[in-house]
């Protein structure tokens, strides 16, 4: 027999898409608060903190956790919200894989807080004052959470039972999910644990441009601003950056069909560890032209290099969980 379910949402380093788009769901929305009561989502509530802790262990159903972990804050909200919730959700590309705030890693606090603080043009600070986690203040002191060095998504903080996908997710996939926390309620059952919550296929097998994809060389690869595409022709085939091969599918083709490429807000397609890696080497590989036995080096590297902002472009959303997770420096071999 069903009952009242309790359901905590949380957001840490996000910019608010993600609980926005819980509301895109419309009516559906209406059919959870039936069966289920939001005992934590300080983003659209008056919730606090302290309501968060005083939740006893595993009192609550289901958890929602949207946005990267940063700051000692946001990691100590996610190891809260992990003791409190039977079942959690990685909800969103920032939780699931770091999304666009992972490509600060690209940087260390250091580097972060001396552009910031320091080095833009419009900042006036001659004694170089930077953020303390402890400042005295007339009558006790002012705290900030700690700021670390790399991005993190959820799962590597704490365990995550389910990922939700996207930038934000899409309300097909919301109701996915919808699915699973009625399948909870009702007892049924549900999902292994760690399934991500999209189709098993990559973008490119829903895309409507697929079957004018042809297999060639790109003599120039292009970034969505550099070329006025054409709406019915594959992107990679006109030269376009397009993350789709490498991608989960899942979204509906939602940038494609306004002839904008792929950028992998969905995360890795089945069977791809790090989409990055598998686009630098197949992007490597496949620009320039034909015959390359007889062109020259100058000509072999013009394809190349024009190749503009490769991390950005193939690491977009997922950098915190590459191989290489962050901007390595070369200490001397130290």
């Amino acid at each position: 027999m069903s009952r009242r379910m309790s359901i905590a949402m949380n957001w840490a380093g996000a910019c608010g898409g993600c609980d926005v788009s819980l509301l895109d769901t419309q009516g559906k929305l209406l059919e959870l608060t039936a069966v289920a009561d939001v005992v934590y989502w300080p983003v659209a509530l008056d919730y606090k903190r302290s309501d968060l802790e005083a939740l006893p262990e595993k009192s609550v159903d289901i958890g929602l956790f949207n946005g990267v972990v940063r700051t000692s804050e946001q990691a100590e909200d996610a190891r809260r919200l992990r003791e409190r919730c039977r079942v959690l959700v990685a909800y969103g590309a920032c939780a699931c894989h770091g999304g666009i705030p992972g490509l600060a890693n690209q940087s260390d606090r250091e580097e972060i807080f001396r552009v910031a603080y320091q080095d833009t043009v419009s900042t006036d600070n001659p004694d170089q004052i930077r953020p303390q986690q402890r400042t005295p203040v007339p009558g006790g002191e002012v705290t900030l959470p700690a700021f670390h060095d790399s991005v993190r998504a959820l799962h590597q903080v704490v365990d995550v039972d389910y990922f939700l996908p996207g930038c934000p997710p899409t309300p097909e996939r919301i109701l996915d999910l919808l699915g699973v926390v009625q399948a909870y309620n009702a007892g049924d059952d549900l999902p292994p644990a760690g399934s991500i919550l999209a189709p098993e296929a990559t973008l490119c097998q829903e895309c409507p441009r697929a079957e004018t994809r042809r297999a060639g060389r790109m003599p120039r690869l292009y970034r969505p601003h550099e070329i006025v595409a054409d709406p019915e022709t594959c992107f990679l085939e006109q030269g376009v950056i397009c993350m789709g091969p490498f991608t989960r599918g899942g979204c509906g083709s939602a940038c494609i069909t306004v002839n904008m490429p792929c950028r992998g807000c969905f995360g890795p397609a089945p069977g791809v560890y790090d989409p990055g890696a598998e686009a630098l080497s197949v992007f490597g590989s496949v620009a320039g032209e034909g015959g390359e036995d007889f062109l020259s080096r100058g000509e072999m590297k013009r394809a190349v290099n024009s190749f503009r902002d490769p991390l950005g472009s193939v690491y977009r959303f997922t950098l915190p969980c590459g191989i290489v997770p962050r901007k390595v420096k070369d200490n001397g071999g130290k």
